[in-house]
């Protein structure tokens, strides 16, 4: 017997993806079209990149929390995250589906009264509100989340002897386990600085306190913090029934709920950690439920949940423009999305396939964005199939922030398509073009004439 021709091991370190004791799974499938829509007729109509949004997912998403929720307890009401997705389009399915409108500026407060949310169904949260927005609120008797002193001396002097009273609730943040701890927010509980705030609410004139809010934090990957939470507000209710002989209207767990996306640095995917909507509705309701609030004044459940509700029905598509060779010899791929568009891909590692079939052989890949800027990066390192210049990918679970939070840097910002219940593809924001970027400029007149030689 021939002996074997001995072969010399090989250490290569991995940049992509970690093994388990079944290897790395490297069988990527494409994403070729989005409800019943090819993604290559998608970007050959509206362009390159675009950003497509799914309607049927957002209500089956929404439909999904709601239920997790009121088949737990009796009074819940949805207010939807205007920060989240403030896109008309897409706040107007969610106030079709019965949900309120959360606001953090005047700006969002405007869009909110636009799509045609009554004052009194809108949330006014946030530490920027000005006199002119305060008044606003007031006189359309609108929930006043207050976040700070000064906020509440605002208040006070806006209602004294105006005959106008401003429905009020108090953020407060508090310890629930969750590092680090979210306090720049509101009013302390642990402090007494939130207690404080109540006193000095209820011996207030033409102020009634109807609700009491808390938002501990964001992307909270368990749900018992949230159980420890809604146990404080429903001991501050408690309180103020005993000492003040006034009843909270309602208890607002603000949101923070997941999504399914990667976070980075994550061992696990999302998909197999995020806890589910029965998770949360479960550590909630059974906190309030079970609190010693009597049962005859239990408050209405709030919830501004916002990312989960958005998240699986975002995606971005876009184009390849280039293999590179980097110096260590790794692959990079060069797409014509970039992190002006795609601001989550900063803390998550999105999910990034193919429009197309392909060849299932991989390759430790770094995906650049367009931008002339190092930091410029989709996917640090990912296993990826060699795709050709003109070959399509398709990015999913971007709907929450993207379209809040993207930069025009650079490029224009694309394109944004919602595929309604029928399967149809429509434009819901237009592309920036030249004359769109410029309306706003002014050249004063010195500066009319140049002169280069």
């Amino acid at each position: 017997m021939e002996k074997a021709k001995f072969e010399r091991p090989v250490i290569t370190r991995i940049n992509a993806g970690v093994p388990d004791k079944f290897g790395m799974k490297t069988n990527i499938r494409p994403v070729t079209e989005i409800d019943n829509n090819s993604i290559r007729e998608l970007l050959s109509e509206f362009g390159s990149p675009l950003f497509i949004l799914s309607e049927k997912t957002i209500r089956e998403s929404y439909r999904e929390a709601e239920s997790a929720f009121k088949t737990r307890y009796p009074r819940v009401q949805f207010a939807w995250s205007y920060k989240t997705n403030y896109l008309n389009a897409v706040c107007r399915v969610y106030h079709q589906e019965g949900s309120w409108a959360e606001v953090v500026s005047g700006f969002e407060y405007e869009k909110a009264i636009a799509n045609g949310v009554p004052g009194n169904k809108i949330i006014f949260n946030g530490p920027d509100k000005s006199v002119k927005d305060l008044e606003m609120a007031i006189a359309n008797g609108s929930l006043i989340h207050i976040d700070h002193f000064d906020e509440l001396y605002d208040i006070i002097d806006l209602t004294k002897g105006s005959g106008n009273k401003a429905k009020v609730a108090i953020r407060i943040n508090m310890d629930t386990g969750i590092y680090p701890q979210w306090d720049r927010f509101g009013f302390n509980y642990e402090n007494g600085e939130a207690w404080t705030a109540v006193n000095k609410i209820l011996t207030a004139e033409n102020i009634e306190l109807v609700g009491l809010h808390t938002h501990i934090g964001t992307f909270i990957m368990t749900a018992e913090p949230y159980a420890v939470a809604t146990r404080k507000l429903a001991d501050l209710a408690v309180r103020i029934d005993r000492k003040f002989e006034h009843v909270i209207k309602y208890i607002d767990m603000g949101g923070g709920f997941a999504s399914k996306n990667t976070l980075k640095g994550a061992y696990l995917p999302g998909s197999d950690t995020c806890p589910s909507f029965d998770d949360y509705a479960q550590a909630i309701t059974d906190a309030l439920i079970n609190s010693d609030i009597r049962h005859d004044k239990m408050p209405t459940l709030f919830l501004e949940t916002g990312r989960a509700l958005i998240d699986d029905a975002g995606y971005l598509a876009g184009t390849v423009l280039a293999n590179k060779r980097l110096a260590d010899g790794r692959r990079s791929l060069v797409i014509d999305i970039g992190v002006n568009m795609l601001f989550t891909s900063f803390w998550y590692e999105h999910n990034i396939v193919p429009a197309q079939d392909h060849q299932q052989d991989t390759e430790d890949t770094t995906i650049y964005g367009p931008l002339c800027m190092n930091i410029d990066v989709i996917r640090g390192a990912v296993q990826f199939p060699l795709l050709e210049k003109g070959d399509q990918v398709v990015i999913s679970r971007i709907g929450a922030y993207n379209m809040t939070q993207w930069l025009q840097f650079i490029t224009y910002r694309p394109r944004v398509v919602m595929i309604n219940n029928d399967g149809e593809a429509q434009v819901i924001r237009e592309n920036e073009n030249f004359d769109s970027m410029n309306m706003l400029d002014k050249i004063p007149g010195h500066l009319e004439e140049i002169n280069i030689k």
